[in-house]
């Protein structure tokens, strides 16, 4: 009985942790959307649009994960949107470790660790929206 509760605590402390990330970042990409425009790939439509509007989108996710009823939706939503930017996070690593000119050369100790961390993230947004159990257990039942 005591792991059942240490895992319910767990995935609220996920969620919750995870909500606060993508309300962060969902600042950032309304308070200065001009340094993320440095790091959309140029086949993005929009860009300025889409950077705005991936900053609403994160703002719905966080919201959805809070949300019993919108919790496992706003995860999938979540683990799709780090799918859908992971190619301008490696534009960012090619450009960052070139000097990029808007973010500054990061580096390898940045860049590496941020795109192998990219499936966690995705892993991440399912556990948070209850969706997945593992490494912790079976699957949940839909």
């Amino acid at each position: 009985m005591a792991a059942a509760g240490a895992a319910v605590r767990g995935r609220a402390v996920a969620r919750w942790g995870l909500a606060i990330v993508y309300l962060a970042v969902g600042t950032l990409h309304l308070a200065a959307p001009g340094a993320l425009l440095a790091i959309t790939p140029g086949w993005v439509p929009f860009p300025r649009a889409v950077v705005l509007a991936t900053g609403l989108c994160e703002f719905a996710g966080a919201a959805g994960l809070l949300t019993r009823r919108l919790r496992r939706a706003a995860g999938i939503a979540l683990a799709l949107y780090a799918v859908c930017v992971f190619p301008a996070n490696i534009k960012h690593a090619l450009d960052g470790g070139l000097g990029d000119h808007r973010l500054g050369d990061l580096g390898p100790w940045y860049h590496v660790p941020r795109l192998a961390l990219q499936p966690v993230l995705v892993w991440w947004a399912l556990f948070a929206g209850e969706l997945v159990r593992w490494p912790f257990g079976r699957a949940l039942p839909p």
